[in-house]
């Protein structure tokens, strides 16, 4: 079924089942054919019923797909499903489901279910061919019962089972015979379809599926957080996968595991013969681990980098992409296609194409590439002999881009011809072409607008994704952008909208995580500093230069409230341009409660210690009153 049929269904095949479940003054046999007459098959009813409710929603109804075991098949039909939800039986022997119901098969080691005859046996069965058909799929099908569950102990550390005649048969070629694969007769097929039904399959788009590769990184996932929200609401059809490398340690304290539907992959960083340190390597490892421990049914895979921003779809039919010819953009700065490096490292360097960043790829191409494409990078990173600026391109000369020749070469080793198109992509900064609507935004560079710009390497070490409320600083608003140079304008309008994109990006995840308010946090601190000054207003006293001190103080105590006020709502601020952000909301709260407290202690041990030491004027000013009486007195 089409994934749209599928959600128009979906919801009436459940409320008419439902319907037809309640209905149990209908649930006889003669009104449904359900034997028991107990309502079982109601969840069939409801499909059916929710599928005529379905505007346009016609199956095309094939007998010959599957077949109950115990049924006879047509002549020349090769049915591809077993379906043992009926009782059935080959001579003596018979099986049925329901009498192994709270059976624990799985879980004791090597029981099996009673074998069935043996091929030979049915063989003088059974004179008719199409009802000994019949008894072979039987038999298979109980036999393929019993093969999985003996795969399953082993799988468990059952010991070894004990020699016997079936498990000989079980291993043997003529189970094999009987058990090979069936395939769908496609000729047979088409022969059946109506013009219409050529016409509508013409009409779909194949399937496709997105990869991104990332790490266990703060870094990588407040990038997964752009392009994840940019890939809903781009419009991208099929299915969306981070391809995640990590090292087991990594792992164990990463908080990120709910960012993106993720397939994980042992860690590439630091490789593991030649110790090398290189993180590019784990997208091709990635997308290796992907292909081998995967099942799709993608017909075209479309690969990004995770500091990208989507906006509209990639898809093969609109650039043209076909088996044999991947799609991509073009990357220029990969001289290495044209010199000594391309000749080392392929034996077709005329067919070395400089292009990268977004692919799009068929799916029998990607599963003979991918391995070719890690060993390629592998190949290009070893030879740093050819690491130079003017060879590779590499402004850093230091083998970095070694990942992206290794994609270069891998294709020219299997003559994969690319479309190249240059208006899927562009990098924040750049003039774009004149009418082009690109689909993504590549931020690997730094790019601004006057004096506020941005790069990605500045925040390598920022936990903004588990900040609340943490973002980048806003980019201007467009209204500011002058209207004097057209190309700068467009630039610089690009430029704006991948800022905000990035932001409303991250506001949407902190809503997702339910951050607390921003407004309620900073009221809180507010409340708590008032109180604490209230409380204090009791303690001012009379004595003028004490009063001139305290007031000095809560003079302080006012600045200091308004700044804690004001880093409470600067929610990330960059120190020194690279170096890490404020912990958490919670880091600025605690603090700021524990200045205001104390300062509040200081002011009060100020306005005792002035209170002392007047007290110990005065008492000393009234002794020596006291004194000089005395002697008077005594004189």
């Amino acid at each position: 079924m089409h994934i749209d049929d599928l959600r128009a269904l979906a919801p009436l095949w459940l409320s008419k089942t439902e319907e037809v479940r309640q209905d149990k003054s209908h649930w006889s046999t003669n009104i449904t054919g359900d034997i028991y007459g107990m309502g079982w098959i109601s969840e069939m009813y409801g499909y059916s019923f929710g599928a005529a409710e379905v505007v346009g929603l016609r199956h095309k109804i094939n007998d010959d797909i599957m077949i109950y075991p115990g049924y006879t098949p047509r002549i020349g039909t090769e049915p591809l499903i077993l379906h043992y939800g009926l009782p059935f039986k080959v001579g003596n022997w018979s099986f049925s489901k329901l009498e192994h119901h709270e059976d624990g098969i799985v879980y004791d080691c090597n029981r099996l279910f009673p074998p069935p005859p043996f091929p030979r046996e049915v063989e003088v069965m059974e004179s008719d061919p199409n009802v000994k058909r019949a008894l072979y799929l039987s038999i298979e099908c109980i036999n393929t019962l019993n093969e999985g569950l003996l795969l399953h102990h082993t799988s468990v550390g059952c010991p070894k089972p004990q020699w016997s005649k079936y498990l000989s048969f079980l291993k043997s070629k003529r189970f094999s015979e009987l058990t090979k694969p069936k395939y769908w007769n496609s000729l047979k097929v088409e022969n059946k379809l109506t013009v219409q039904h050529v016409a509508l399959s013409k009409s779909r788009h194949p399937k496709t599926h997105t990869l991104f590769s990332t790490e266990c990184s703060s870094y990588f996932d407040w990038q997964t957080v752009g392009l994840m929200h940019s890939f809903r609401v781009s419009g991208q059809p099929g299915n969306i996968t981070r391809l995640l490398s990590c090292t087991d340690e990594e792992l164990k304290n990463y908080k990120g595991r709910d960012l993106a539907p993720t397939h994980y992959v042992p860690s590439m960083n630091r490789h593991p013969l030649t110790g090398d340190w290189y993180p590019a390597i784990n997208k091709p490892a990635a997308v290796l681990h992907w292909i081998n421990h995967v099942q799709t049914d993608a017909e075209f895979i479309v690969i990004l980098d995770a500091d990208m921003i989507m906006r509209g779809p990639i898809t093969p039919w609109e650039y043209g992409a076909k088996l044999g010819h991947p799609v991509s953009t073009p990357y220029d700065y990969l001289i290495g296609c044209d010199n000594i490096l391309a000749k080392i490292h392929t034996r077709n360097p005329s067919a070395c194409e400089k292009v990268g960043g977004v692919i799009i790829m068929h799916i029998d191409d990607l599963r003979r590439f991918a391995m070719l494409w890690l060993h390629k990078s592998e190949e290009v990173r070893a030879d740093k002999d050819h690491y130079a600026t003017n060879i590779t391109g590499d402004i850093y000369a230091s083998g970095w881009i070694s990942e992206m020749y290794g994609y270069s070469f891998a294709a020219a080793e299997l003559n994969l011809r690319h479309i190249i198109k240059s208006d899927i992509l562009i990098y924040p900064g750049y003039v774009p072409l004149p009418g082009v609507n690109y689909k993504v935004f590549h931020y690997g560079l730094r790019f601004g607008v006057g004096d506020w710009s941005f790069d990605k390497a500045d925040w390598r070490n920022a936990d903004i994704v588990n900040t609340c409320w943490a973002k980048f600083p806003e980019p201007p608003d467009p209204s500011a952008i002058t209207k004097g140079d057209q190309n700068a304008r467009e630039r610089d309008l690009l430029s704006i909208e991948c800022g905000k994109a990035l932001n409303k990006a991250l506001y949407l995840h902190h809503k997702r995580r339910n951050c607390p308010r921003l407004s309620t946090t900073i009221g809180s601190i507010s409340k708590k500093i008032e109180e604490v000054l209230t409380s204090n207003k009791s303690e001012r006293v009379t004595q003028r230069s004490s009063t001139t001190t305290i007031g000095r103080n809560v003079e302080h105590m006012d600045v200091t409230r308004q700044q804690a006020v004001e880093r409470a709502t600067d929610t990330v601020s960059r120190v020194h341009g690279s170096k890490r952000l404020a912990r958490s909301s919670k880091m600025w709260i605690f603090a700021v409660w524990a200045i205001s407290v104390v300062v509040f202690l200081l002011v009060i041990s100020m306005f005792f210690s002035d209170r002392r030491r007047s007290a110990s004027r005065s008492r000393a000013s009234r002794s020596q009153k006291a004194h000089n009486l005395t002697m008077k007195q005594t004189v």
